[in-house]
């Protein structure tokens, strides 16, 4: 403790920072940040902008980099990266902005990224699955993976697929995101051994539209694979960097 306090003084410590190790969270003007998900549950803590106000998304990402090096924010709109580039620039001079879609990657210049010996791939059925995709990369992204991204290999066009198929073998753990009806994620994983995460976008019109009928198709798929809820791309990429942590582990013979 007495250690903690002396660094705030010396100004080796932000307030922030001392706050989160001794909490476990800071609480800050837009809300609370689970500073130590990451060290209790292997993930951190993302921040949804949907429904929030670019100030308050701004806070919550300056937060996050002020306590753990990096922010993840999900379902962005133009006004709330606004927002948080103007804020990072008087806050967190250096920061690297990776922004995929919807969703965006602070890292301040100092941070360091793990790097894991392991891949995913990240497979769309179509460009309309890009910004739930883009979703999981980054979570991806953040945690070290290398990320083989397979875009645009629908089921109405199955030699796409095909073509590309041995990519998927070789990866660690698959994400494979489709809408309408969702039958690319049974095809893929009835043609490889990989782990497969089947992600159902809300594409489509109609009966089933909104992503119903492909969560619908993917729960009843013959084929093993694993679904998360409909455009939960977040969702997704964590479990893949769970999976692809504990492959790390036993490659490099870590506990």
């Amino acid at each position: 403790m007495r250690e903690l306090l002396e660094a705030v003084a010396a100004g080796e410590c932000s307030p922030a920072e001392a706050e989160a190790q001794l909490s476990g969270y800071v609480t800050g003007e837009a809300g609370r940040f689970d500073a130590a998900r990451d060290t209790r549950r292997g993930i951190p803590e993302a921040i949804l902008a949907e429904g929030k106000t670019p100030e308050q998304v701004a806070s919550l990402a300056t937060t996050a980099l002020e306590t753990t090096g990096r922010a993840l924010v999900t379902r962005l709109q133009d006004a709330h990266v606004d927002a948080l580039e103007e804020r990072l620039e008087e806050t967190v001079p250096g920061a690297m902005v990776d922004r995929r879609g919807t969703t965006l990657l602070a890292s301040a210049a100092d941070h360091d990224r793990p790097a894991l010996e392991a891949t995913v791939a990240i497979v769309t059925a179509g460009t309309v699955d890009g910004p739930v995709a883009d979703e999981a990369a980054l979570v991806c992204v953040d945690a070290g993976l290398e990320v083989d991204r397979l875009d645009d290999v629908g089921v109405a066009a199955l030699t796409r697929l095909i073509d590309q198929v041995e990519r998927v073998r070789a990866a660690d753990v698959a994400i494979v995101a489709a809408g309408r009806e969702g039958a690319l994620p049974t095809v893929v994983a009835g043609l490889v051994d990989t782990p497969i995460i089947a992600v159902p976008v809300s594409s489509g019109y109609g009966h089933g539209g909104d992503g119903e009928a492909a969560l619908a198709g993917m729960l009843q798929s013959c084929t093993v694979l694993s679904v998360v809820n409909v455009d939960a791309g977040f969702v997704a990429g964590a479990q893949a960097t769970l999976i692809a942590r504990a492959i790390d582990e036993a490659r490099t013979g870590e506990s």
